[in-house]
Protein backbone atom coordinates (compact mmCIF):
# COMPACT_ATOMS: atom_id res chain seq x y z
CA UNK A 1 0.00 0.00 0.00
CA UNK A 2 2.86 2.35 0.78
CA UNK A 3 4.29 1.67 -2.68
CA UNK A 4 0.97 2.77 -4.12
CA UNK A 5 1.18 6.00 -2.11
CA UNK A 6 4.69 6.61 -3.43
CA UNK A 7 3.47 6.11 -6.99
CA UNK A 8 0.61 8.52 -6.45
CA UNK A 9 3.01 11.02 -4.89
CA UNK A 10 5.26 10.85 -7.95
CA UNK A 11 2.32 11.40 -10.25
CA UNK A 12 1.12 14.42 -8.27
CA UNK A 13 4.55 16.01 -8.35
CA UNK A 14 4.85 15.35 -12.07
CA UNK A 15 1.58 17.17 -12.66
CA UNK A 16 2.63 19.99 -10.35
CA UNK A 17 5.82 20.53 -12.34
CA UNK A 18 4.00 21.26 -15.58
CA UNK A 19 4.28 24.92 -16.47
CA UNK A 20 1.12 26.96 -16.07
CA UNK A 21 -0.32 29.04 -18.92
CA UNK A 22 1.59 32.26 -19.52
CA UNK A 23 -1.63 34.24 -19.21
CA UNK A 24 -2.19 33.20 -15.58
CA UNK A 25 -3.36 36.06 -13.37
CA UNK A 26 -1.08 35.68 -10.35
CA UNK A 27 2.23 34.02 -9.51
CA UNK A 28 4.72 33.84 -6.68
CA UNK A 29 6.69 31.71 -4.24
CA UNK A 30 5.39 29.05 -1.87
CA UNK A 31 6.84 27.44 1.25
CA UNK A 32 5.33 24.61 3.26
CA UNK A 33 6.51 22.89 6.44
CA UNK A 34 4.93 19.91 8.16
CA UNK A 35 5.29 18.30 11.58
CA UNK A 36 6.37 15.03 9.91
CA UNK A 37 9.05 14.30 7.34
CA UNK A 38 7.88 14.59 3.73
CA UNK A 39 11.18 13.37 2.26
CA UNK A 40 11.83 10.10 4.04
CA UNK A 41 11.88 6.32 3.86
CA UNK A 42 8.89 4.06 4.58
CA UNK A 43 10.34 2.93 7.91
CA UNK A 44 10.56 6.49 9.22
CA UNK A 45 7.19 7.48 7.75
CA UNK A 46 5.45 4.49 9.32
CA UNK A 47 6.88 5.42 12.72
CA UNK A 48 5.42 8.93 12.43
CA UNK A 49 2.00 8.31 10.87
CA UNK A 50 -0.84 8.75 13.34
CA UNK A 51 1.53 10.34 15.85
CA UNK A 52 2.93 13.33 14.00
CA UNK A 53 2.24 15.32 10.85
CA UNK A 54 -1.07 16.92 11.82
CA UNK A 55 0.37 20.46 11.87
CA UNK A 56 1.59 22.55 8.96
CA UNK A 57 2.44 26.08 7.89
CA UNK A 58 1.64 27.09 4.30
CA UNK A 59 2.98 30.39 2.98
CA UNK A 60 2.34 32.24 -0.28
CA UNK A 61 4.22 35.37 -1.33
CA UNK A 62 3.04 37.08 -4.51
CA UNK A 63 5.59 38.28 -7.07
CA UNK A 64 3.00 39.88 -9.30
CA UNK A 65 -0.60 39.61 -10.33
CA UNK A 66 -4.17 40.08 -9.17
CA UNK A 67 -6.79 37.96 -7.46
CA UNK A 68 -10.24 38.72 -8.85
CA UNK A 69 -9.10 42.18 -9.89
CA UNK A 70 -7.20 43.11 -6.71
CA UNK A 71 -3.47 43.57 -7.31
CA UNK A 72 -1.34 41.75 -4.73
CA UNK A 73 2.22 42.48 -5.89
CA UNK A 74 4.74 41.94 -3.08
CA UNK A 75 2.21 40.80 -0.48
CA UNK A 76 1.98 37.50 1.39
CA UNK A 77 -0.29 35.27 3.45
CA UNK A 78 0.32 32.29 5.75
CA UNK A 79 -2.00 29.53 6.88
CA UNK A 80 -1.13 27.69 10.08
CA UNK A 81 -3.06 24.42 10.22
CA UNK A 82 -3.85 21.83 12.87
CA UNK A 83 -5.59 18.75 11.47
CA UNK A 84 -7.15 15.69 13.06
CA UNK A 85 -4.61 13.20 11.67
CA UNK A 86 -1.38 13.00 9.70
CA UNK A 87 -1.74 15.19 6.63
CA UNK A 88 -1.26 13.17 3.46
CA UNK A 89 -1.95 9.79 5.04
CA UNK A 90 -4.63 8.15 2.83
CA UNK A 91 -5.80 5.82 5.60
CA UNK A 92 -6.93 8.42 8.15
CA UNK A 93 -9.21 11.44 7.77
CA UNK A 94 -7.36 14.66 8.69
CA UNK A 95 -10.61 16.64 8.86
CA UNK A 96 -11.92 18.65 10.49
CA UNK A 97 -8.88 20.90 10.54
CA UNK A 98 -8.50 24.29 12.20
CA UNK A 99 -6.47 27.13 10.73
CA UNK A 100 -5.13 30.54 11.60
CA UNK A 101 -4.49 32.94 8.73
CA UNK A 102 -1.74 35.56 8.92
CA UNK A 103 -2.09 38.28 6.28
CA UNK A 104 0.46 40.88 5.30
CA UNK A 105 0.33 43.92 7.56
CA UNK A 106 0.83 46.20 4.55
CA UNK A 107 -2.36 44.99 2.86
CA UNK A 108 -5.35 47.27 2.53
CA UNK A 109 -8.80 45.93 3.41
CA UNK A 110 -9.52 44.80 -0.19
CA UNK A 111 -6.02 43.28 -0.49
CA UNK A 112 -6.45 41.50 2.83
CA UNK A 113 -9.75 40.00 1.69
CA UNK A 114 -8.15 38.93 -1.61
CA UNK A 115 -5.20 37.28 0.15
CA UNK A 116 -7.56 35.33 2.39
CA UNK A 117 -9.68 34.25 -0.59
CA UNK A 118 -6.61 33.17 -2.57
CA UNK A 119 -5.29 31.02 0.29
CA UNK A 120 -8.69 29.41 0.82
CA UNK A 121 -9.05 28.66 -2.89
CA UNK A 122 -5.61 27.01 -2.94
CA UNK A 123 -5.92 24.99 0.27
CA UNK A 124 -9.60 24.04 0.04
CA UNK A 125 -10.82 21.85 2.89
CA UNK A 126 -7.73 22.60 4.98
CA UNK A 127 -8.94 26.18 5.42
CA UNK A 128 -12.65 25.51 5.75
CA UNK A 129 -12.53 26.31 9.48
CA UNK A 130 -10.48 29.48 9.98
CA UNK A 131 -10.57 30.26 13.70
CA UNK A 132 -8.55 33.49 13.63
CA UNK A 133 -7.09 35.99 11.19
CA UNK A 134 -3.98 37.92 12.26
CA UNK A 135 -1.85 40.52 10.51
CA UNK A 136 1.93 40.82 10.64
CA UNK A 137 4.79 42.12 8.50
CA UNK A 138 5.70 39.28 6.14
CA UNK A 139 9.24 39.07 4.75
CA UNK A 140 10.98 36.45 2.63
CA UNK A 141 14.53 35.78 1.46
CA UNK A 142 15.01 33.21 -1.30
CA UNK A 143 18.33 31.61 -2.19
CA UNK A 144 19.48 31.47 -5.79
CA UNK A 145 21.49 28.98 -7.82
CA UNK A 146 22.96 26.27 -5.61
CA UNK A 147 20.97 27.71 -2.69
CA UNK A 148 17.60 27.41 -4.43
CA UNK A 149 16.19 25.39 -1.54
CA UNK A 150 17.14 28.08 0.97
CA UNK A 151 14.26 30.22 2.22
CA UNK A 152 13.92 32.49 5.24
CA UNK A 153 10.37 33.65 5.88
CA UNK A 154 8.95 35.53 8.85
CA UNK A 155 5.49 36.78 9.79
CA UNK A 156 6.39 39.20 12.55
CA UNK A 157 6.75 37.29 15.81
CA UNK A 158 3.88 34.92 14.97
CA UNK A 159 5.59 32.46 12.61
CA UNK A 160 8.90 31.80 10.93
CA UNK A 161 10.36 29.27 8.52
CA UNK A 162 13.96 28.60 7.51
CA UNK A 163 14.89 25.90 4.99
CA UNK A 164 17.91 24.71 3.03
CA UNK A 165 18.49 22.34 0.15
CA UNK A 166 18.59 18.63 0.90
CA UNK A 167 21.97 16.94 0.56
CA UNK A 168 23.42 13.43 0.79
CA UNK A 169 23.95 13.65 4.55
CA UNK A 170 20.18 13.94 4.96
CA UNK A 171 19.67 10.36 3.70
CA UNK A 172 19.42 8.26 6.85
CA UNK A 173 18.19 4.89 5.59
CA UNK A 174 18.99 4.89 1.87
CA UNK A 175 15.33 4.49 0.84
CA UNK A 176 14.31 8.14 0.97
CA UNK A 177 11.76 9.50 -1.45
CA UNK A 178 9.14 12.24 -1.61
CA UNK A 179 6.73 10.33 0.62
CA UNK A 180 4.00 12.97 0.83
CA UNK A 181 3.16 15.51 -1.90
CA UNK A 182 2.60 19.22 -1.16
CA UNK A 183 -0.75 20.15 0.31
CA UNK A 184 -1.62 22.48 -2.58
CA UNK A 185 -1.23 22.39 -6.35
CA UNK A 186 1.99 24.06 -7.49
CA UNK A 187 3.75 24.76 -10.77
CA UNK A 188 7.12 23.83 -9.22
CA UNK A 189 7.88 21.94 -6.02
CA UNK A 190 10.95 20.44 -4.39
CA UNK A 191 11.44 18.93 -0.93
CA UNK A 192 13.76 20.82 1.40
CA UNK A 193 15.33 20.50 4.84
CA UNK A 194 13.67 22.47 7.64
CA UNK A 195 16.31 24.29 9.66
CA UNK A 196 13.59 25.78 11.87
CA UNK A 197 9.84 26.37 11.83
CA UNK A 198 7.85 28.01 14.58
CA UNK A 199 4.40 29.29 15.43
CA UNK A 200 3.58 31.32 18.54
CA UNK A 201 0.16 32.73 17.70
CA UNK A 202 -3.21 32.06 19.27
CA UNK A 203 -6.26 30.16 18.05
CA UNK A 204 -4.99 26.59 17.79
CA UNK A 205 -4.26 25.99 21.48
CA UNK A 206 -0.79 25.00 20.33
CA UNK A 207 2.58 26.58 19.70
CA UNK A 208 5.81 25.00 18.49
CA UNK A 209 9.42 25.54 17.56
CA UNK A 210 10.94 22.63 15.61
CA UNK A 211 14.38 22.21 14.07
CA UNK A 212 16.26 19.86 11.76
CA UNK A 213 13.62 17.87 9.89
CA UNK A 214 13.13 16.78 6.29
CA UNK A 215 9.68 18.32 6.35
CA UNK A 216 9.53 21.21 3.88
CA UNK A 217 8.59 22.04 0.33
CA UNK A 218 9.66 25.13 -1.57
CA UNK A 219 8.22 26.02 -4.93
CA UNK A 220 6.19 28.36 -7.06
CA UNK A 221 2.49 28.81 -7.73
CA UNK A 222 0.68 30.25 -10.71
CA UNK A 223 -3.05 30.81 -10.66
Amino acid sequence: MRRLLAAVTGAVLAVAAVAAPSGAAIKGHYVEVRSADVYTGPCFANSQVGLEGNQAILAWTVDEGSWHGVKLNGLGVLAVVQASATLGDPYHNPYPAKAVLIVDQRATAPERAALEAMAKAQAGELLRHVVAVESAPISIEIGQGAEHGTVKLAAGNLARIETRSLCSKDDLCGNEEVYYPPLVKLTEAMPAFTVEEAFSGKGLNAAWDRVDRRSAFVGRFTL
